[in-house]
């Protein structure tokens, strides 16, 4: 085992170029004792987690979820569906590559490798947290990363024992105590319930910009915490990509079709959003949500919607399409569902989730009306549904020449 592991570093060690390099077998190694200050996870329930910190050493309060990603850290932190949570990864491993650059952009301006400018999760819970990385594209480490962004960490926890507990009790409030002065004082121990605010009304834009302009048609995207993906993607599928606040009223606008975007919290309380949305449905121009879109679309339809008890987020999600029964692999990001048997009877079933049958998309029977609750943009994957853009791109192009258009 030993001539195994001296041959893995000489070849990590061979491969390693570029300025800074690091060899990734040291990661592993990760903190050296006494490196870092300790660090305590306190959940609602009184359960208490020990390690050790390291990003900021502010202390933060969330709704502690987990998430199954094997890759995608970066992109993950920066969804705003994250808005103002713990997020525990279930990998072992992370940090490991670093992060990449969080100001280059694509043809399109968009941040090519974050899905915003900034971090919207309150903190990150990991087994084992790597100092060391290398990948090809890594600007810095996970750690700086977060330092820069005032967002905490704590790592030598058993997140395997914490997921199981999310399992069992469901998503909850918790706090990560940064560093010996705030894990002594009993008064940093507030919790804050981030669900009793409307998370929309913190990541939604405040302006109005336009993407792609040289696009075949035209489409609003309603930024409810839109990812920069789900925008480049729309754009390769041959819009103008015209992205408004969450409660623009896009029906001044001249446009093709209608995007409502993903995004944190209960749609329920984009009251606003919905209300134009339902208005909407009154005519026949396409309307395509993603996630948070997908129940903003079925409340406006007049289905309710409902929290599960710890969501799902992950990307090994799979999803049964219920016209063809094709199963798909999906990434997802949601705490809420769709209520399938409230939805009105112009109204059905578009994807159900294999593992404990919750909506996962809606379509209306005759009008081109559809959403999902999973991510067909996911960075780093699985693409079994970004066909979904095209389609959509494709009713839009139909609409522009018959706009009388009636399609499943």
């Amino acid at each position: 085992m030993q001539a195994i592991i001296a041959h893995s570093k000489k070849t990590a060690a061979r491969n390693a170029i570029g300025h800074g390099a690091r060899i990734f077998l040291r990661g592993f190694a990760s903190t050296e004792a006494g490196a870092n200050p300790p660090a305590k996870l306190v959940l609602e329930d009184g359960t208490e987690y020990t390690g050790t910190a390291f990003g900021s050493l502010e202390s933060m309060s969330g709704e502690l979820v987990f998430s199954t990603n094997m890759v995608g850290y970066p992109e993950s932190m920066t969804d705003p569906s994250f808005a103002g949570q713990i997020i525990n990864f279930t990998y072992p491993l992370v940090g490991n590559y670093g992060v990449p650059s969080r100001s280059e952009t694509d043809e399109f301006g968009l941040l090519k490798y974050m899905e915003s400018s900034r971090i919207w999760c309150n903190g990150i819970v990991v087994n084992n947290y790597s100092e060391e990385f290398s990948h090809w594209n890594a600007t810095s480490s996970l750690d700086q990363w977060m330092k820069e962004q005032g967002i905490p960490g704590i790592h030598g926890i058993d997140t395997r024992a914490l997921t199981m507990r999310i399992r069992k009790h469901g998503a909850m409030k918790a706090k990560i105590l940064a560093g010996e002065d705030s894990i002594a004082n009993p008064d940093a121990i507030r919790l804050v319930d981030i669900n009793e605010r409307n998370l929309v009304d913190m990541v939604s834009r405040m302006d109005v910009r336009t993407y792609n302009p040289a696009g075949r048609v035209k489409v609003v995207a309603v930024d409810c915490g839109i990812k920069t993906n789900i925008i480049r993607c729309l754009c390769e599928a041959g819009a103008c990509v015209q992205v408004v606040p969450a409660t623009f009223n896009f029906h001044e606008l001249d446009y093709d079709g209608i995007f409502l975007s993903n995004g944190p919290g209960d749609p329920s309380m984009a009251e606003e959003t919905i209300a134009n949305v339902r208005k909407a449905l009154d005519g026949h121009k396409p309307i395509f949500g993603i996630c948070l879109g997908n129940q903003l679309l079925a409340r406006a339809a007049g289905a309710d919607t409902y929290k599960l008890p710890y969501g799902n987020r992950g990307q090994n999600q799979p999803c049964i399409e219920q016209i063809t029964k094709r199963a798909v692999i999906t990434s997802q990001n949601h705490g809420y569902a769709v209520r399938e048997s409230t939805l009105p009877a112009e109204w059905t079933s578009y994807f159900r989730n294999a593992n404990d049958g919750s909506n996962e998309g809606i379509m209306h029977r005759e009008k081109p009306f559809f959403g999902v609750q999973f991510h067909p943009e996911a960075r780093g994957g699985p693409h079994d549904t970004e066909y979904l853009f095209d389609q959509f791109i494709d009713l839009c192009a139909r609409h522009k020449r018959t706009p009388t258009v009636s399609e499943r």
